[in-house]
């Protein structure tokens, strides 16, 4: 099965043989993770697609894939017309299209470890308008016909200091405890694995980008815990760590262990908790309370030491990126560098900080037309040399023991046209107008996020993708539950008031097709704003990134004074909390690039 084509032959006929019409293959894994094990990335492996949002439905005589607007374009290079249908979402969910392809009266099998419940019943109801049914599988029919479908990560755990997490385990599991007897609640499960992580103060590397180990927890009333993990990841020290109160257990008995709480209620969070564990909890007789999973919102508000390992985490990455964008200007133009030179130049800056554990996600590393695909993954058969007139944007970040860093920066090889730099000054300003915003507790981002595009709907642009996302501390570089976005955008969900203590990404773009991208990204800190006369508390972002923003895609005349004096003021700040960090070379290089434009 060398091909895709020849892999959804295969996975047909394995349907026929377990007597299915058709099967949904999710891009997730039992912990419904955005970011996935290498033995988990089945869509992958079917489709060829390596966007990190999808779903493909595969039917005797039809396959569908969906992606939403940020994948547009990487779908259609990725994943073969001939074989799949391309489908947008939100505008066409995946129970709509089997609603209307699914044959009548047939059999269309799920993995009940892959999706949530609220999925299983919202398709199961479009099938029976259809006069078919949704059927859970035992096992997985890809996994069948994968011959050498990788092992999961043998990686062990590891011990997170309490020094840099700020708080004890045993604090957050008393925490967690209170908040079950508000809800007369007897335990609670842990499925979501940046949740366990934070929760126990543990991190792993089972996972690419993000430090977490394949595990399950439940955690109990009186503050003790059952953690279901592979015995072989633990270590004496981690045991030691997490003390008598934490029981272990082998993570194949997770399952069966569901079915010991005859009469308990347990509190499981319908976003993460995947079908499977609803059902293993009913069926040994639980009262099951849907609820959203204790750890999120406490694990998205950061503590004074979070907070503090994270500005340190990104001067460290500030520097290493003001080493690249003066490597980029000085080297580009020579006509040797491609997009996968410089991904790899950015990765040997960040390693020379002698602190880098990990990338935070695949560098997007994308010239001229390559930077209109918002998530375009470079490899050896797209890799493009950056060329004189085209746009370059890296999208980046660091996984450091004391934070995870986000960074986005566009720059001109060579010179740019005056439409390159009207659109990249456009999407300043609303970058801009994010980082300035003040607003009353209790907003959201979604109530922001009009203010990040408003510069670009005046010229009638827009661009297909959130403004923000939460950012972990070690942790997943896009954790919720904030974010900036219009609540029908890809992630959508209820809306989350913004909270002292969280950290968003800022990143307005805009994308033209076939030319080029543009987009700046800063990761901001939401922290309370002294206003003389305010009625209610009022909150706004402190900066945490700093490298400059290129000033020579910048049109002076489009910003007004108070735009200008925001672009010299944080110039300014750059310089004096990296220029310290450089050599001299380098720090000459940035003092240009941080000179007063206002």
């Amino acid at each position: 099965m060398s091909t895709h084509s020849d892999r959804l032959k295969a996975l047909r006929e394995q349907l026929r043989a377990d007597r299915l019409d058709g099967f949904v293959v999710p891009l997730t894994d039992e912990h419904m993770s955005e970011y996935v094990g290498a033995y988990a990335q089945r869509l992958a492996w079917l489709t060829g697609f390596e966007g990190s949002a999808g779903n493909a439905v595969v039917l005797p005589e039809a396959a569908a894939i969906f992606t939403d607007g940020r994948y547009t374009l990487q779908v259609r290079e990725q994943v073969s017309g001939d074989d799949y249908e391309y489908v947008a979402v939100p505008a066409t969910s995946m129970s709509d299209w089997l609603r209307d392809h699914a044959p009548e009266g047939g059999r269309i099998g799920y993995d009940p470890w892959l999706h949530t419940r609220s999925w299983v019943r919202e398709a199961t109801k479009a099938l029976a308008e259809r006069g078919a049914e949704l059927v859970p599988v035992a096992s997985n029919p890809i996994d069948a016909i994968w011959s050498d479908r990788p092992a999961p990560s043998p990686a062990r755990m590891e011990v997170y200091p309490e020094k840099a997490a700020g708080r004890s385990s045993a604090d957050k599991r008393a925490e967690i405890a209170d908040w079950l007897a508000g809800r007369k609640a007897d335990a609670v499960v842990l499925s979501a694995l940046d949740s366990i992580a934070w929760t126990f103060n543990v991190r792993g590397g089972d996972v690419e980008h993000t430090p977490v180990t394949l595990s399950y927890s439940v955690i109990h009333s009186d503050g003790t815990a059952d953690l279901f993990i592979d015995p072989a990841k633990m270590t004496d020290a981690v045991r030691q760590h997490l003390g008598n109160a934490v029981r272990i257990h082998d993570r194949t008995a997770f399952g069966e262990a569901l079915r010991g709480f005859s009469g308990k209620r347990v509190a499981v969070d319908p976003g993460f908790g995947v079908a499977a564990i609803f059902d293993a909890l009913e069926q040994g007789g639980a009262k099951v309370l849907p609820v959203r999973d204790p750890a999120v919102l406490a694990k998205a508000i950061k503590n004074e030491a979070e907070i503090a390992g994270h500005r340190q985490a990104q001067l460290r990455d500030g520097a290493a990126i003001v080493r690249f964008l003066h490597w980029i200007e000085r080297e580009a133009p020579k006509g040797g560098v491609d997009e996968l030179t410089a991904a790899a130049k950015l990765l040997d800056f960040r390693k020379e900080t002698g602190l880098l554990k990990d990338t935070s996600f695949d560098t997007i590393s994308a010239t001229g037309g390559h930077g209109a695909s918002p998530h375009y993954r470079v490899d050896e058969t797209s890799n493009a040399k950056l060329e004189k007139g085209q746009l370059f944007l890296i999208d980046s970040g660091g996984q450091y023991e004391d934070g995870t860093t986000d960074i986005t920066r566009t720059v001109p090889v060579g010179e740019p046209s005056a439409e390159m730099r009207d659109r990249f000054t456009r999407v300043l300003k609303g970058h801009i107008a994010i980082d300035r915003a003040r607003f009353p507790e209790g907003t959201t981002g979604g109530q922001l996020d009009s203010f990040a595009r408003q510069p670009l709907w005046e010229a009638g642009l827009d661009f297909a993708h959130g403004t923000g996302h939460g950012v972990g501390a070690y942790l997943g570089v896009h954790e919720g539950p904030q974010r900036i976005a219009k609540p029908n955008y890809p992630g959508g969900g209820p809306a989350e008031p913004l909270v002292a203590g969280m950290i968003c990404s800022n990143e307005p773009g805009y994308y033209k097709a076939g030319e080029y991208g543009i987009r700046i990204e800063n990761l901001v800190l939401v922290v309370p704003h002294e206003v003389t006369g305010a009625e209610a508390q009022v909150l706004g972002f402190e900066t945490l990134t700093y490298a400059p923003i290129e000033r020579n895609l910048i049109e002076p005349m489009l910003m007004n004074a108070e735009e200008l004096r925001w672009l010299d003021a944080y110039h300014q700040r750059v310089l004096d909390r990296i220029g310290p960090l450089l050599d001299d070379e380098d720090r000459a290089w940035l003092e240009k690039k941080c000179a007063t434009i206002g």
